[in-house]
């Protein structure tokens, strides 16, 4: 059923980004349009691996996925909501969230059964944090590369913005990163 889902919910978003893709193309508004081609290559992201692998999801990280794409390349860019000042630290503490969820199901499939009543929390902790942080790393590694090399404006305010973003994404993996050290914790007392 999830498959069915994440296939279904990802081809509604990759469906609406090509419409908006050939209409702001056809209107001569080529930032917006190619904003929406990445829409399409994101969107599809979950998709191809829903057909074309054999991986179980996690629903509702697929669907948190998919929901910061619409915030972040509709809502922010296609609609200009990172114009409001507070739109792309809210989206990076989002996404910091998501990352630190992220490497909680990882973690949760890479590790042995019978490891989990063994784990420290503080590792929970760590790896959680680190998952998040590195993946807000690696995006400001990205936008600092396109306005190098393709003479882009991603970190329209340089340092400030760069720092600013890390420390969004490190919070919102950092809430995270707390309560799966606590659950991780409270799991460890139950067996």
């Amino acid at each position: 059923m999830n498959r069915k889902l994440v296939i279904t919910f990802s081809s509604i978003y990759v469906l609406f980004m090509a419409v908006l893709a050939v209409y702001y193309y056809s209107n001569d508004e080529s930032f917006k349009g190619s904003v929406a081609i990445g829409g399409i290559v994101c969107g599809a992201i979950p998709l191809l691996l829903a057909l074309f692998t054999k991986l179980q999801f996690n629903l509702p990280i697929v669907i948190s996925y998919l929901i910061f794409l619409v915030g972040s390349q509709y809502l922010g860019s296609i609609l200009g909501w990172y114009g409001l000042g507070w739109w792309d630290t809210f989206m990076h503490l989002i996404s910091g969230a998501i990352l630190a969820f992220s490497g909680i199901a990882l973690y949760e499939r890479m590790i042995h059964r019978n490891a989990g009543d063994k784990i420290s929390p503080w590792f929970v902790f760590l790896f959680t944090l680190s998952f998040a942080a590195l993946g807000g790393v690696l995006w400001e590694i990205y936008e600092f590369s396109s306005d190098q090399f393709f003479d882009m404006n991603l970190q329209g305010g340089g340092n400030k913005d760069t720092m600013t973003d890390l420390i969004a994404d490190t919070i919102g993996g950092l809430v995270i990163a707390v309560w799966a050290g606590i659950r991780t914790k409270i799991k460890l007392k139950k067996e």
